[in-house]
């Protein structure tokens, strides 16, 4: 289900770096969603030693005529490849999304929406993993993340549902939101072909009885082989 590849590879980090800061003017900040009917989650692990990347994408069916069910497993896939990138703080996505292509290469369901465990446009350059792989698969995609990596808020209420701004200066990120009561709130940002609001909306959408939406709650668990699904 990838497009025409978007850029090569092969790197240096500071061509990496001006490739984010092109690539972030792609980005789409405004909603241009099909109607959902399944919505994938992504997350990314790392096996021995990390020099193996574990892709984990799962794929969850959504009744628009009955939204209060829930979404439903219905796909799932992991993709193991060699390890591309060193870990460098910021350039993530590169490190992380070739596996993630793999894993989407392998799906038999075309998602509307996709929510990826790392951030979107709340990234120093506008370009984390969740927008990075929007662009890629020219998809709709939210950046759920447990941690901040720039910007900076309010604190937030207690109550599940609270939310706070994420700002940088005057420039709106995402939110702050409170997913469970009386735990660490969690960081949402739009990937690409998504505002705020929307994304905000969706994670909620999605919850269920853990801090995580649903489907990167799955894709964690998947990617980091934590009993069944």
């Amino acid at each position: 289900m990838e497009g025409p590849p978007l850029h090569d590879w092969s790197l240096t980090p500071s061509q990496a770096i001006a490739l984010q800061r092109e690539l972030a003017r792609r980005v789409e900040r405004r909603d241009r969603l099909d109607p959902v009917k399944h919505i994938a989650g992504v997350d990314i692990g790392f096996e021995e030693q990390g020099t193996i990347t574990r892709a984990a994408v799962v794929v969850l069916a959504w009744s628009p005529e009955d939204p209060s069910s829930g979404p439903t497993l219905v796909e799932r896939v992991v993709h193991r490849e060699p390890t591309r990138w060193p870990y460098i703080p910021g350039l993530l996505s590169f490190r992380e999304v070739p596996a993630a292509l793999g894993a989407f290469a392998r799906l038999t369901l075309r998602p509307q929406l996709v929510m990826v465990d790392g951030q979107g446009i709340a990234h120093p350059r506008r370009l984390g993993v969740a927008s990075h792989l929007g662009l890629w698969l020219d998809l709709p995609t939210i950046g759920v993340a447990k941690s901040r990596l720039c910007g900076r808020h309010q604190e937030v209420g207690p109550a599940r549902g609270d939310w706070t701004p994420l700002l940088d200066g005057d420039e709106p990120l995402g939110v702050v939101l409170r997913s469970r009561a009386g735990v660490k709130p969690i960081y949402v940002s739009p990937g690409h072909r998504l505002g705020i609001e929307s994304a905000r909306e969706w994670v909620m959408r999605c919850l269920g009885k853990t801090k995580l939406p649903e489907p990167t709650r799955l894709a964690d668990r998947l990617a980091s082989r934590r009993g069944d699904l």
